[in-house]
């Protein structure tokens, strides 16, 4: 099995990464320096910055609802992070950060690769978000919202909105820009009181908890992988 397919199937990280770390000399075989493009023989050992790389068990994806607070961050020394919600021998990927002053669905795997296929701006699939702002919405602001606004030099795309409420509102993005609900509100004169992630591509949040999280049903994962052009798993 080529280098980088072995370290992205632990669910370390995806392809790419991993060449990057093979590319930095992080990444050996037994006691030798690896290269990329390097197959991995039965029965050798992989070891990125010196810790053993496992093969995983099985693909496993998780719907975690991420309360406030609650850091997206793979530090161990983090307090307060994702992973210490969630009881799992599997090394898990988050899947698109959730900033730690919004909540909601929150997605993990221990597959790299299609942990990247979901989070890449670049296949645009779905995420949708409830959002409350400071005061009353206006219909600029709506229309704002939903044709897109200017961010670090070039406009958002456009985005289905919906009214909930005086000062409440639903949108659908496409993208994955830092921040971006927030800063688009602030860019419209508005502030952002409350953000919540209720769906990420065919899984909902639904009526999870803060602070539980689930496997995904096997529709919620056929589903998936199906729009990911991924079969047979």
């Amino acid at each position: 099995m080529r280098l980088n397919k072995y370290i992205a199937d632990s669910g370390f990280c995806s392809r790419r990464k991993a060449d990057t770390l093979i590319d930095d000399g992080r990444v050996t075989i037994g006691n030798d320096l690896a290269k990329v493009g390097q197959q991995v023989e039965e029965g050798q050992k992989v070891y990125v910055d010196g810790e053993l790389i496992r093969p995983r068990s099985g693909d496993v994806f998780i719907a975690f609802h991420k309360p406030y607070g609650v850091i997206c961050t793979s530090d161990e020394d983090a307090d307060n992070t994702v992973f210490d919600y969630i009881d799992s021998d599997e090394r898990l990927i988050y899947i698109g950060r959730i900033d730690v002053e919004s909540t909601g669905l929150l997605l993990l795997t221990n597959n790299g690769d299609i942990a990247n296929k979901i989070a890449s701006p670049k296949f645009e699939h779905e995420k949708e978000y409830v959002v409350t702002v400071n005061k009353e919405m206006n219909r600029k602001f709506l229309d704002g919202m939903k044709k897109g606004v200017m961010l670090d030099g070039r406009v958002t795309n456009p985005a289905p909105v919906k009214n909930l409420g005086p000062k409440k509102f639903k949108i659908i993005l496409k993208e994955g820009r830092n921040r971006q609900i927030r800063r688009m509100c602030t860019a419209l004169g508005y502030e952002v009181a409350t953000l919540k992630r209720i769906r990420v591509m065919n899984v909902k949040l639904g009526e999870l908890g803060p602070g539980n999280y689930r496997q995904l049903t096997k529709t919620e994962r056929r589903e998936l992988l199906s729009t990911l052009g991924i079969d047979g798993r």
